[in-house]
């Protein structure tokens, strides 16, 4: 993906070939009315070649001022390579989002980076703990109405906190690697506890969540499509019985 830079020498580029093939197009229908034009006079054919080397001259020329005038214009300044780089990702994380299945593909891969970034720290397996209980939290989400809609919306707070816990927690540990002794290591050690701590109540919650799901869809009696299958199938029999009563032959007097 280009920037605006690049874009800009490629429309010079694209102004330069244009100009130049008319050029050439205007030379050679010149040349050829110069030598087919006769010399008694120009017929309707004559004019048609002479039209065109006009025509061709004309673009041509055209084409010139219009290159001229974007070579007077200055180039936009190179982008940093970081800036550029992240303009492209946006760019190509843009295109991926309009897909269908781009949002997914998208959460995916942040999910699997965020678990490498974590990858050899104290926060990796609270961080997995964290991402299953969210997963199977997702998949009940569209099940959890009414009463249970409050609850959905602070498991979506509390999953963003903690996951923000785990990145200091991280963050801390690797601080540690230089100063292992002193209050760096206390503070290392509550944000662990607090990590453990909320990732367990996270656990609690899809547990309810789905106890929830789980009660408000078993009813009191028989499921319906299994009580209408029984009716059916109780007609069917009786459908069966009559026929067979109406084939029997009835006993000659």
């Amino acid at each position: 993906m280009a920037d605006e830079r690049t874009r800009h020498f490629r429309r010079l580029a694209k102004l330069r070939r244009s100009a130049r093939r008319w050029s050439v197009l205007a030379g050679g229908l010149g040349g050829a009315a110069a030598v087919l034009t006769p010399y008694a006079g120009l017929g309707l054919p004559d004019a048609a070649w002479v039209g065109a080397a006009g025509s061709a001259v004309a673009v041509a020329a055209w084409r010139w001022i219009d290159h001229r005038a974007l070579a007077a214009v200055p180039a936009p300044p190179a982008l940093d390579p970081a800036e550029a780089a992240a303009r492209s990702r946006a760019r190509l994380v843009a295109a991926v989002e309009r897909l269908p299945v781009g949002p997914g593909v998208l959460a995916e891969v942040r999910r699997v980076r965020s678990r490498l970034a974590l990858r050899g720290t104290s926060a990796a397996e609270p961080w997995a703990r964290l991402d299953r209980a969210a997963l199977t939290l997702g998949g009940l989400a569209g099940r959890l109405t009414g009463l249970a809609e409050p609850a959905v919306r602070e498991a979506a707070e509390a999953d963003h906190s903690l996951r923000e816990l785990a990145g200091r927690v991280a963050g801390v540990e690797r601080a540690l690697k230089l100063a292992p002794r002193g209050p760096l290591a206390e503070v290392h050690a509550t944000l662990v506890a607090q990590l453990e701590e909320g990732v367990a109540a996270y656990e609690r919650l899809v547990v309810a969540a789905a106890g929830y799901v789980a009660e408000d869809a078993r009813p009191d009696t028989h499921h319906p499509a299994a009580t209408r299958l029984t009716e059916a199938t109780d007609l069917l029999h009786g459908v069966a019985s009559a026929l067979a009563e109406l084939r029997t032959p009835l006993p000659t007097p």
